[in-house]
């Protein structure tokens, strides 16, 4: 982790194996929407045998391909506590696909392996027979205001939520968590989960800001984020919207 006194500390999980898609990118994001701010990111980078810190105030694990998967379960189950930890104290954390399935209580591979979660979020998944491809358009609602998310997804698990936590949004476009209950992604207070690739955040700096606001917030900096120009951000969310409309 660099040195200083960072605004926000972000611990990312398992880059080398869980950055498909360009995952990556979404930590750039977070960088560079602080940056333009006059605030700063702290990265540390947490891979297979490493320890997790309690420390940190934003926690992000990414999508992978199955066998990276696998061995990503198997090691996050050991040492999770910290994490659990400070997600418990209220530390953001967010996961995409492969790690938002990590995030919930299991996932029962194709081949009938089952991977342990660690039950950041009350959900269970089950890889279906095709994936669930596409252009994805949602509404969102998160600190009382509504807005349209857009990303790609591209997965075969068929993920459903329990009663501890609800959807991020509500389908307009896309075949979201399992294909039929119309609702992708899970929230459980500043823990989120969803499917959508592409990396999602460029796409959607509302998303972006509203975690980094929880992560402010935790970190004891509580700051209303001055609104940003985001021309390119909002041309290429327009663009993703349209793509939808026009596959479906």
């Amino acid at each position: 982790m660099s040195a200083g006194n960072p605004s926000v500390k972000l611990c990312h999980l398992y880059p080398d194996h869980m950055n498909i898609y360009a995952d990556r990118g979404n930590i750039a994001v977070f960088r560079r929407r602080l940056e333009w701010r006059g605030l700063s990111l702290a990265v540390a980078e947490v891979g297979l045998g490493d320890p997790i810190g309690a420390d940190c105030h934003l926690y992000y694990l990414g999508g992978g391909q199955d066998r990276d998967q696998i061995l990503v379960a198997e090691d996050l189950a050991q040492k999770a506590d910290p994490l659990l930890e400070a997600a418990r104290d209220g530390a953001v954390v967010l996961g995409v696909c492969g790690g938002y399935q990590l995030l919930g209580h299991s996932y029962m591979a194709a081949d009938g392996r089952p991977m342990p979660g660690i039950g950041l979020l009350d959900v269970e998944t089950t890889a279906g027979a095709s994936r669930l491809i596409g252009d994805v358009v949602l509404e969102v609602t998160l600190n009382g205001l509504t807005r349209t998310v857009v990303g790609y997804e591209n997965h075969a698990g068929r993920t459903h939520l329990g009663g501890g936590c609800t959807p991020l949004g509500r389908l307009r476009r896309g075949h979201g968590n399992n294909g039929d209950d119309r609702c992708e992604g899970a929230v459980a207070g500043r823990r989120v989960g969803t499917y959508l690739h592409g990396p999602l955040l460029p796409k959607n700096p509302w998303l972006a800001d509203i975690l980094l606001g929880w992560a402010l917030d935790y970190a004891g900096r509580p700051v209303e984020l001055e609104p940003l120009e985001d021309d390119l951000e909002k041309s290429a969310h327009a663009v993703a919207a349209t793509r939808a409309g026009k596959r479906r």
